[in-house]
């Protein structure tokens, strides 16, 4: 009797959540393609369980569906005949190649494909018992922790992945600003737009942010900060697209202009004033547009930094996220204190902003000479 219960019990559950079988089957159709006809259901139905978690459809739901897709077309099976040997042989094939892909892209594949396992394996949403009924067999979990990538350091980026030198740094914007005089010698058009990209990436490394923040940016979030009125209007920005974190709503934060990156307040008040009027924007309230009258976008934002890294003859590891590791690692070198830095990026955790720092040996010499100063007193100044 209490079986018969539980399971009326998980028929109905079915029924109303997200994602369920009897939510994306119509009943009484005979498909011609069953086994298709299922799979696509079952995508729809995990893209519409994690679109009621508020997860990201661009950059989280879709790159999953279509990794889902991939193991489907690697091995030739539906995810119902999937078993570890596939999903084991599938990892084992983006190791090889030209171009492998890192311990940490191994690790967010394994992580999805198991969530999908996960979803069409719950009895609450339909799939398993869909499945039997239809083919005889069910989705089984086929990524376990014998199978898995092991989380067994802090950070598993591309180690060519490094903070600019400050002379990188200044070969990449003088490489920027050197683009806008060819394009105007030459008499092209374009010198507008080459204009935005060097504002944008100098905006980028004076603030240390992300790529999505930077695009997001409209003319409302530039702030004013009392206790640096010299700065106007530029005193702070204010991101309102900041990371989130498990399905969350973007977190917001207001990034303060510090002395030693002021040089970018002529920068954002030249493109504001004068450049920007230029691409006649309207109403637009973006604060970097395009020539189109549309916000720029995070592949724009890549596209120009690759542009201005070639011109510069920087090292092709380097990358717009380089330019925040730079700026915390230069506001470390500038001696802001660490929580100071932290609350800058829109970090949770020291620890975070801690693996983003890559200071010179210059820097760290110059502490150890402090210390030395120090301990040594007057018997330092000896030395020297």
């Amino acid at each position: 009797m209490l079986l018969l219960m539980q399971r009326r019990w998980e028929l109905a559950v079915a029924v109303e959540m997200a994602g369920s079988a009897r939510l994306e089957l119509v009943e009484g159709v005979v498909p011609l393609d069953p086994q298709r006809a299922v799979v696509e259901a079952m995508l729809s139905g995990w893209a519409r369980q994690q679109a009621a978690r508020f997860l990201d459809q661009e950059a989280t739901i879709g790159p999953r569906l279509a990794l889902v897709r991939r193991l489907m077309s690697f091995s030739g099976l539906y995810p119902w005949q999937w078993t570890a040997a596939e999903a084991e042989a599938f990892i084992a094939d983006l190791r090889s190649g030209a171009k492998p892909i890192r311990v940490s892209t191994a690790r967010g594949y394994e992580i999805a494909l198991r969530m999908f396992c996960e979803y069409a394996a719950d009895a609450r949403y339909g799939w398993p018992e869909q499945c039997q009924q239809r083919f005889g067999a069910s989705v089984t979990q086929v990524f376990h922790e014998h199978n898995s990538v092991v989380h067994v350091s802090d950070y598993e980026g591309d180690p060519g992945r490094r903070p600019l030198t400050y002379d990188e740094a200044q070969a990449l914007f003088d490489a920027s600003d050197g683009r806008v005089e060819e394009i105007r010698s030459r008499r092209r058009k374009g010198s507008l737009t080459a204009m935005r990209d060097a504002a944008m990436l100098k905006t980028v490394y004076a603030y240390g942010l992300r790529r999505q923040e930077c695009c997001g940016l409209d003319l409302a979030d530039l702030r004013h900060n009392p206790k640096a009125a010299r700065y106007g209007r530029f005193g702070a920005l204010f991101v309102r697209f900041g990371k989130a974190s498990r399905g969350g709503a973007p977190k917001r934060r207001t990034v303060l202009t510090v002395p030693e990156m002021d040089w970018v307040v002529p920068v954002l008040e030249q493109w504001v004033d004068e450049v920007r009027p230029l691409l006649s924007p309207g109403q637009h309230p973006a604060l970097w547009v395009t020539e189109r009258r549309s916000r720029v976008g995070r592949h724009g934002l890549d596209k120009a930094f690759e542009t201005v890294r070639a011109a510069a003859g920087l090292p092709p590891e380097l990358d717009l996220h380089s330019l925040r590791h730079s700026y915390v690692t230069h506001l470390v070198e500038f001696g802001y204190p660490e929580r100071f830095v932290t609350e800058q990026v829109g970090h949770s955790y020291a620890a975070t902003t801690a693996i983003y720092t890559g200071v010179s040996d210059e820097f760290r010499n110059r502490l150890v000479e402090k210390a030395l100063r120090q301990q040594l007193g007057d018997l330092w100044e000896g030395t020297g």
